[in-house]
C-alpha cells in the first residue's frame, strides 16, 4: 500500500508505546533517517527509537498489521542504499539499544545489542585480551547489528573470515513479529538448519536483529606492518598467491594500485 502519511491512529499507537520523545514525525527530524552512505534518499513518515526486544516485537507487530513498510537501521554507514526508506514508512533506529550485556572470557564470547558501536566492541573485548575480528572502515561508528545485516568484515577478513564465522548466535524478529532464537554458545554446533548464517547479510530482509552472541579471539601478542612495492600487477598477485599458500598467513592483505 502506498504510505504517504500515516494514520494519526497508528503514530499514536506508537507513542504510547514509546513515549513521544521516542517517536519522530516532523519531516525536519525524519530526514537524517531517510540516507546512508549511498547516494540515495527518501523520507521516512516516522523514526521510532526501540530500547528493548519486546519494543522491536510490538512495532514489527504494527507495521505487519498495518501493512506499513519497515526498515530497520544503525547508524546509516552503509553503502548500498538498503536503510533508505524508498517506500516511505517506519525507520526502526536500533541506536539506543546499545548495551554490552555480557561478557565472558572463560567461553570467548560477548553478548551484545545491535546498537553497540564496534569500537565498543573492540575496547570491551581487548580488556580481557580478546577481540571481534569484523573491522569495518568505519568501526569508529558502525554498529553490530549493521555489520552483521551486511555481513561487514573488513580486511582482516583474510584471516579471520567474516561476521559469519565470528557470530555463534542472534536473537530477532520476524517480519510478521515473531521472536527467533539461533545458533548456540559453543563454537561447535551441529544440529539443525544454520539460521544464523542465513540472517547475517540479509540487510534487513528476514529479520530486525536485537541481540547478538560474538565469537571473540585472543588478541596476538605483537602486529608488524610491511609494505612490498612490485614491479608490475602480475608479480604482485603472484607474491599474495604464495603468501596465502604459507602455513601462517596475515591477518590482512591489500592490494594498492599506482593510483
Amino acid at each position: 500500500l502506498p504510505i504517504m502519511s500515516l494514520d494519526q491512529r497508528i503514530t499514536q499507537e506508537l507513542i504510547d508505546l514509546l513515549g513521544a520523545e521516542r517517536v519522530l514525525s516532523e519531516p525536519s527530524e525524519c530526514l537524517t533517517y531517510g540516507h546512508d552512505n549511498s547516494r540515495q534518499h527518501a523520507l521516512p513518515d516516522l523514526v521510532v527509537f526501540p530500547t528493548s526486544h519486546e519494543e522491536v516485537v510490538a512495532i514489527v507487530q504494527v507495521c505487519h498489521r498495518e501493512r506499513i513498510p519497515l526498515i530497520s537501521r544503525g547508524r546509516g554507514t552503509g553503502t548500498t542504499g538498503a536503510t533508505v526508506p524508498i517506500s516511505g514508512g517506519i525507520v526502526l533506529s536500533t541506536e539506543r539499544m546499545n548495551r554490552i550485556l555480557e561478557i565472558s572470557p572463560d567461553d570467548r564470547l560477548m553478548v551484545v545489542e545491535p546498537g553497540v558501536t564496534n569500537q565498543a566492541v573492540q575496547e570491551a573485548a581487548a580488556a580481557h585480551g580478546f577481540f571481534w575480528p569484523p573491522d569495518p572502515t568505519s568501526a569508529a561508528v558502525c554498529t553490530v547489528g549493521g555489520n552483521l545485516a551486511y555481513n561487514s568484515a573488513g580486511p582482516r577478513a583474510v584471516k579471520y573470515g567474516t561476521p559469519r564465522e565470528n557470530t555463534l548466535g542472534l536473537r530477532a524478529v520476524s517480519g510478521s513479529g515473531e521472536t527467533l532464537r539461533t545458533g548456540t554458545r559453543t563454537t561447535k554446533g551441529v544440529v539443525g538448519y544454520y539460521l544464523t548464517r542465513l540472517l547475517i547479510g540479509s540487510e534487513g530482509t528476514l529479520a530486525v536483529i536485537t541481540e547478538a552472541t560474538l565469537k571473540l579471539t585472543p588478541l596476538p601478542e605483537t602486529k608488524r606492518t610491511l609494505q612490498a612495492i612490485y614491479a608490475d600487477i602480475g608479480s604482485a598477485t603472484q607474491a599474495v598467491s604464495r603468501i596465502m599458500a604459507q602455513p601462517v598467513v596475515p591477518c590482512a592483505l591489500e592490494f594498492i594500485d599506482r593510483q
